[in-house]
């Protein structure tokens, strides 16, 4: 049966290998550091001080990590909005991913507020404060997460063979499909919001009112991206065919969407009058251009032609945009960011790097994605079904 048209199976196998073992360790090392920030406080295991009130853990594990999460979202608007059927083989592996980098992202969250026990304040009624953008933030991303979950949710009723729970479900998944389609544009346009209330502490290279546009475009486009590198891992890790019918019209999609952000990039840039900051010798202007490298490589590295759009083209292509994605919100919400001041009031000037732990919590909550991943795909239908090595 050819996986174009193949239900989802379990790819199976063994859930103990060498990629398993070292991710379980990361996130246990994770679990520990974490542990101890919840007793001992911030301080206890991050650099943040009063002008830099929030690092990585913010930046790389929610505004960046909720980004990469968007490959559910993103092929959803072209199965279900756009009425591009061909793709659905690609929607639940992508909302799988979208589901853990999400849920992942709520929870880190929690521990990079100061009184993490308070986190309930933000959703009760005599605490909510509407005109907040991190508020619509928070109540948007809490919300899709529990959409996701319920999008998802088939998968486990195919598993368990509840039939009748899945047709049930089915009446009104529409309206859950719709849910997930409307959340993620507002609170990825609301994440570029924040730096625009930010005002002057953002530098000019990235202090702009079409933040959200911006942010909404690169969402689209990373969702994409991070759907085309997950393709290409998936078939190499568990040897199967790769499906270039699908990732190939995907491609073109994807720039499609690239080449609109790069028109309203760099319009808004030379109408801001902020271009020439990008050549002064700074560390700002240096990022700026390997940002916008990024984004502007995979043009011609895709290219036009059709039959060059190799799974390896592919691969690498999806890597640049991801990490261009990146580097935008890196760039705003860190490298590009500055005090009012730039000093308190004893004259020391603020500065941040993050400490080990901090690095580590990151990095182990991106194993803890790669564990869940693989753990659900072999156990659970996500992949389509094709006869092969697991």
């Amino acid at each position: 049966m050819n996986a174009h048209h193949a239900k989802p199976a379990p790819v199976g196998g063994s859930l103990f290998n060498g990629v398993t073992l070292i991710a379980g360790l990361l996130a246990a090392v994770m679990a520990a550091i974490i542990v101890v920030r919840l007793f001992y406080g911030l301080g206890s295991v991050t650099a943040l001080n009063d002008g830099y009130p929030w690092g990585i853990w913010i930046v790389v594990d929610v505004v960046i990590g909720s980004a990469f999460a968007c490959g559910g979202f993103s092929v959803a608007m072209l199965v279900y909005i756009f009425n591009k059927g061909e793709y659905h083989p690609l929607v639940r592996p992508a909302l799988l991913a979208s589901l853990f980098g999400y849920t992942l992202a709520g929870v880190g969250v929690i521990f990079d507020l100061g009184r993490w026990w308070n986190v309930w304040n933000m959703f009760w009624p005599g605490s909510v404060n509407p005109n907040s953008v991190m508020f619509e933030v928070a109540v948007c991303i809490s919300a899709y997460i529990v959409v996701m979950w319920i999008e998802f949710t088939p998968a486990f009723f195919e598993q368990f063979g509840m039939h009748e729970a899945k047709r049930k479900l089915s009446k009104f998944m529409f309206a859950i499909i719709a849910l997930g389609t409307l959340l993620p544009m507002m609170h990825q346009s609301s994440l570029g919001t924040m730096l625009v209330v930010m005002g002057p502490q953002v530098h000019p290279l990235w202090q702009t009112p079409l933040q959200p546009a911006l942010y909404l475009l690169t969402a689209i486009t990373m969702g994409y991206a991070v759907v085309l590198f997950e393709s290409c891992l998936a078939s190499s890790a568990y040897r199967r065919s790769i499906e270039m019918h699908l990732l190939t019209p995907l491609a073109k999609v994807m720039l499609g969407v690239l080449l609109v952000y790069l028109v309203v990039r760099v319009g808004d840039l030379i109408v801001r009058g902020a271009l020439s900051y990008s050549f002064s010798m700074s560390l700002e202007s240096l990022m700026f251009w390997l940002e916008m490298a990024c984004f502007i490589v995979p043009l011609f590295i895709v290219g036009r032609d059709v039959q060059r759009r190799n799974p390896a083209r592919l691969f690498v292509a999806g890597i640049l945009l991801m990490l261009g994605g990146t580097l935008l919100r890196l760039n705003g919400f860190l490298i590009g960011y500055e005090t009012v001041i730039g000093a308190d009031t004893s004259g020391v000037n603020f500065h941040y790097f993050p400490t080990l732990p901090e690095l580590l919590v990151t990095i182990g909550m991106f194993a803890l994605e790669v564990l869940g991943y693989i753990i659900i795909t072999r156990r659970f239908p996500v992949l389509p079904r094709e006869t092969g090595h697991a």
